[in-house]
């Protein structure tokens, strides 16, 4: 059985904006729009860890010696 894909508000919305860009400059620019958009999206999330003490220096350190792979089992021959 096929499923049927439903497009939610927003992606409607996107969608008929999408019928205005006539160039590869105006796609370029909306590009452009949305990435500052979630790029401040970001920021304002990081600054609110940082502002509640969930994001602090100590925790970025720990960062930089983490090491979460997936556990690589070698094949018995």
């Amino acid at each position: 059985m096929a499923q049927e894909a439903t497009l939610n508000q927003a992606q409607l919305q996107i969608l008929d904006m999408m019928s205005f860009i006539k160039t590869p400059e105006a796609l370029s620019d909306l590009n452009r729009v949305i990435s500052d958009y979630f790029v401040q999206k970001a920021d304002a999330e990081l600054d609110q860890m940082w502002a509640d003490g969930t994001l602090s220096e100590d925790r970025i350190e720990s960062f930089r010696h983490l090491h979460e792979r997936t556990p690589y089992n070698k094949p018995i021959l």
